[in-house]
């Protein structure tokens, strides 16, 4: 059985028939994005979150570098933002409380939790623009290709971890 690493979409692409939207798609059927079609340069690095498809993508400043991931997103629409932000944080370990809606959804939550197994947001959390979004791991493996979080995009701790070492403060970030 393959592991959770992701084959590098340029190896893997396939376009739909001429009948369709032509679509670049990789072999796990991510929806691969073009930079060019979202940003203006690639300044500082981009990360590109597709919702629909539960993928980043990562491009370097200088494009030698292109990564692709398998994510979980919000369980539904109205628990996530979409448009553009920046990383403003990186956290090794994050701690994590529950925002004041997910405190009303769901009071039997703790108020809070530290660094460990038991944390939410896994081995390391990138912080961007908006309050209470993070791009981070998860000690739960079943939620990554799934609808399954509270409005933060989630990696598995290997890849949350090595997006963590490309990423600097200041990275270009959208969500679609």
């Amino acid at each position: 059985m393959a592991s959770p690493a992701i084959l590098s979409a340029q190896e893997a692409l396939v376009q739909d028939g001429p009948a369709t939207e032509a679509l670049r798609r990789n072999i796990s059927s991510f929806r691969v994005n073009d930079w060019r079609d979202h940003f203006e340069s690639l300044k500082g690095g981009v990360i590109l979150s597709d919702t629909t498809s539960r993928m980043i993508q990562y491009w370097s400043e200088d494009e030698s570098i292109y990564k692709v991931y398998p994510t979980s997103v919000p369980l539904s629409d109205d628990l996530t933002r979409l448009g553009y932000t920046s990383i403003i944080k990186k956290v090794v370990g994050p701690s994590w409380a529950p925002t004041p809606a997910m405190k009303r959804r769901n009071p039997e939550w703790p108020d809070y939790v530290g660094p460990g197994p038991d944390n939410p947001l896994g081995t390391h959390a990138l912080y961007l623009s908006w309050t209470y979004y993070r791009i981070h791991g998860t000690n739960d493996t079943r939620k990554i290709g799934r609808k399954s979080s509270n409005g933060c995009i989630g990696l598995f701790n290997e890849q949350i971890a090595e997006l963590f070492e490309l990423a600097e403060v200041g990275t270009q970030v959208k969500l679609i």
